[in-house]
Protein backbone atom coordinates (compact mmCIF):
# COMPACT_ATOMS: atom_id res chain seq x y z
CA UNK A 1 0.00 0.00 0.00
CA UNK A 2 1.29 3.46 -0.49
CA UNK A 3 -0.17 7.08 0.02
CA UNK A 4 -2.87 6.94 -2.44
CA UNK A 5 -4.09 3.27 -1.58
CA UNK A 6 -4.54 4.35 1.52
CA UNK A 7 -6.57 7.40 1.20
CA UNK A 8 -8.86 5.37 -1.02
CA UNK A 9 -9.13 2.33 1.44
CA UNK A 10 -8.86 4.18 4.59
CA UNK A 11 -11.36 7.41 3.43
CA UNK A 12 -12.69 6.23 0.33
CA UNK A 13 -10.63 9.05 -1.71
CA UNK A 14 -12.20 9.00 -5.51
CA UNK A 15 -9.06 7.73 -8.02
CA UNK A 16 -9.86 10.80 -9.83
CA UNK A 17 -8.95 13.02 -6.71
CA UNK A 18 -5.61 11.30 -6.34
CA UNK A 19 -3.41 13.22 -8.88
CA UNK A 20 -4.62 16.86 -7.53
CA UNK A 21 -4.14 15.47 -3.98
CA UNK A 22 -0.56 14.15 -5.18
CA UNK A 23 0.44 17.79 -6.39
CA UNK A 24 0.60 19.29 -2.83
CA UNK A 25 1.84 15.96 -1.16
CA UNK A 26 5.69 15.20 -2.18
CA UNK A 27 7.39 12.88 -1.28
CA UNK A 28 9.99 13.89 1.00
CA UNK A 29 13.28 11.77 1.32
CA UNK A 30 15.66 11.55 4.19
CA UNK A 31 18.78 9.62 5.94
CA UNK A 32 18.58 7.39 8.53
CA UNK A 33 19.46 9.48 12.03
CA UNK A 34 17.85 12.75 10.37
CA UNK A 35 15.16 14.36 12.37
CA UNK A 36 11.82 15.68 11.70
CA UNK A 37 11.07 17.23 15.22
CA UNK A 38 12.90 18.21 18.01
CA UNK A 39 11.68 19.24 21.36
CA UNK A 40 10.75 23.05 20.84
CA UNK A 41 9.83 22.88 17.49
CA UNK A 42 6.31 23.53 16.20
CA UNK A 43 4.84 20.01 14.36
CA UNK A 44 2.80 21.34 11.49
CA UNK A 45 2.63 17.38 9.26
CA UNK A 46 1.69 14.51 10.25
CA UNK A 47 4.21 12.05 8.02
CA UNK A 48 2.77 9.14 6.59
CA UNK A 49 5.94 6.77 5.50
CA UNK A 50 5.82 5.19 2.08
CA UNK A 51 9.15 3.98 2.94
CA UNK A 52 11.12 3.00 5.36
CA UNK A 53 11.24 3.57 9.72
CA UNK A 54 10.76 6.30 12.11
CA UNK A 55 10.67 6.48 15.64
CA UNK A 56 8.63 9.09 18.07
CA UNK A 57 10.90 9.25 21.37
CA UNK A 58 11.24 11.52 24.20
CA UNK A 59 14.21 11.67 26.55
CA UNK A 60 13.97 11.82 30.43
CA UNK A 61 15.51 14.20 32.61
CA UNK A 62 18.68 11.75 33.11
CA UNK A 63 18.48 11.34 29.24
CA UNK A 64 16.75 8.10 28.65
CA UNK A 65 15.05 7.67 25.76
CA UNK A 66 10.94 6.56 26.02
CA UNK A 67 10.03 5.61 22.62
CA UNK A 68 6.36 5.90 22.09
CA UNK A 69 5.79 4.57 18.72
CA UNK A 70 7.70 3.01 15.49
CA UNK A 71 6.63 3.71 12.05
CA UNK A 72 6.71 1.66 9.03
CA UNK A 73 5.77 1.46 5.99
CA UNK A 74 1.44 2.90 5.89
CA UNK A 75 1.75 4.31 9.41
CA UNK A 76 1.01 7.42 10.54
CA UNK A 77 3.18 9.37 12.97
CA UNK A 78 2.98 12.79 14.12
CA UNK A 79 2.90 14.92 17.79
CA UNK A 80 -0.78 15.60 17.69
CA UNK A 81 -0.51 17.79 20.46
CA UNK A 82 1.53 20.53 18.65
CA UNK A 83 0.28 20.14 15.24
CA UNK A 84 -3.54 20.34 17.04
CA UNK A 85 -2.43 23.01 19.40
CA UNK A 86 0.30 24.64 17.99
CA UNK A 87 2.14 24.30 20.61
CA UNK A 88 6.09 23.12 21.06
CA UNK A 89 6.72 19.62 20.81
CA UNK A 90 8.26 17.18 24.12
CA UNK A 91 9.52 14.72 21.26
CA UNK A 92 11.41 14.07 19.15
CA UNK A 93 10.40 12.44 15.35
CA UNK A 94 13.72 10.63 13.93
CA UNK A 95 13.91 8.23 10.92
CA UNK A 96 15.50 4.78 11.83
CA UNK A 97 16.16 3.83 8.40
CA UNK A 98 16.36 5.85 5.13
CA UNK A 99 12.67 6.74 4.24
CA UNK A 100 10.01 8.28 2.05
CA UNK A 101 7.49 10.35 3.47
CA UNK A 102 4.61 12.11 2.91
CA UNK A 103 4.19 15.30 4.92
CA UNK A 104 0.31 16.32 5.34
CA UNK A 105 -0.46 19.20 6.70
CA UNK A 106 -3.55 21.37 7.69
CA UNK A 107 -3.94 22.49 3.53
CA UNK A 108 -3.80 19.12 2.26
CA UNK A 109 -6.23 17.83 5.18
CA UNK A 110 -9.31 20.36 4.31
CA UNK A 111 -8.72 20.11 0.79
CA UNK A 112 -9.14 15.66 1.27
CA UNK A 113 -11.93 17.06 3.49
CA UNK A 114 -13.77 19.38 0.74
CA UNK A 115 -12.69 16.54 -2.47
CA UNK A 116 -14.28 13.77 0.00
CA UNK A 117 -17.21 14.05 1.85
CA UNK A 118 -17.13 11.35 4.42
CA UNK A 119 -13.24 12.01 4.90
CA UNK A 120 -14.23 13.56 8.65
CA UNK A 121 -16.35 11.08 9.85
CA UNK A 122 -13.55 8.64 9.21
CA UNK A 123 -10.80 10.26 10.35
CA UNK A 124 -12.61 10.61 13.35
CA UNK A 125 -12.72 7.18 13.56
CA UNK A 126 -9.51 6.67 13.13
CA UNK A 127 -8.34 9.20 16.02
CA UNK A 128 -10.71 7.66 18.11
CA UNK A 129 -8.86 3.88 17.26
CA UNK A 130 -5.56 5.64 17.76
CA UNK A 131 -6.37 7.17 20.91
CA UNK A 132 -7.95 3.40 22.26
CA UNK A 133 -4.57 2.24 21.52
CA UNK A 134 -2.58 4.62 22.98
CA UNK A 135 -4.85 3.85 26.81
CA UNK A 136 -4.32 0.21 25.77
CA UNK A 137 -0.62 1.30 25.76
CA UNK A 138 -0.33 3.04 28.94
CA UNK A 139 -2.28 0.04 30.69
CA UNK A 140 0.23 -2.38 29.71
CA UNK A 141 3.09 -0.39 31.02
CA UNK A 142 1.51 0.96 33.98
CA UNK A 143 0.26 -3.19 35.08
CA UNK A 144 1.02 -5.94 32.50
CA UNK A 145 4.27 -8.09 32.74
CA UNK A 146 7.42 -7.68 30.48
CA UNK A 147 6.35 -10.75 28.62
CA UNK A 148 3.07 -9.36 27.89
CA UNK A 149 4.07 -6.27 26.67
CA UNK A 150 6.97 -7.90 24.55
CA UNK A 151 3.78 -10.50 22.95
CA UNK A 152 1.58 -7.02 22.51
CA UNK A 153 4.74 -5.27 20.99
CA UNK A 154 5.27 -8.54 18.42
CA UNK A 155 1.40 -8.63 17.57
CA UNK A 156 1.34 -4.93 16.97
CA UNK A 157 4.26 -4.68 15.03
CA UNK A 158 5.43 -7.74 13.32
CA UNK A 159 7.89 -7.25 10.63
CA UNK A 160 10.05 -4.92 13.36
CA UNK A 161 12.29 -7.52 15.04
CA UNK A 162 14.92 -7.80 12.04
CA UNK A 163 14.76 -3.88 11.49
CA UNK A 164 15.29 -2.33 15.08
CA UNK A 165 18.10 -2.94 17.85
CA UNK A 166 17.09 -4.48 20.92
CA UNK A 167 17.72 -1.74 23.11
CA UNK A 168 15.16 0.09 20.77
CA UNK A 169 12.71 -2.48 21.76
CA UNK A 170 13.82 -2.54 25.46
CA UNK A 171 12.39 1.52 25.23
CA UNK A 172 9.34 1.40 23.73
CA UNK A 173 8.65 -1.99 25.97
CA UNK A 174 10.07 0.45 29.29
CA UNK A 175 12.28 -2.42 30.30
CA UNK A 176 16.07 -3.11 29.97
CA UNK A 177 17.53 -4.78 27.06
CA UNK A 178 18.78 -7.70 29.81
CA UNK A 179 15.10 -8.18 30.74
CA UNK A 180 14.27 -8.05 26.72
CA UNK A 181 16.69 -10.70 26.45
CA UNK A 182 15.08 -12.64 29.22
CA UNK A 183 11.86 -12.70 28.28
CA UNK A 184 12.97 -13.43 24.32
CA UNK A 185 15.05 -16.67 26.03
CA UNK A 186 12.27 -17.57 27.93
CA UNK A 187 9.40 -17.37 25.21
CA UNK A 188 12.04 -19.75 23.39
CA UNK A 189 12.23 -22.45 25.75
CA UNK A 190 8.34 -22.85 25.69
CA UNK A 191 7.62 -26.22 24.82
Amino acid sequence: MNFSQYLIEKFGVQESDLAYIKELADIKKISAGSFLLKPGEICNHTFFVEKGLLRLYSLSENGKEHILQFASENWLVSDRDSVFFKEPSKFYIEAIEDSHLIPINDKIINIIAELTPSFREKNEILLHNHIRHLNQRINLLLSASAKTRYLEFVKLYPDLQLRIPQWMVASYLGITPESLSRVRRDLDDRP
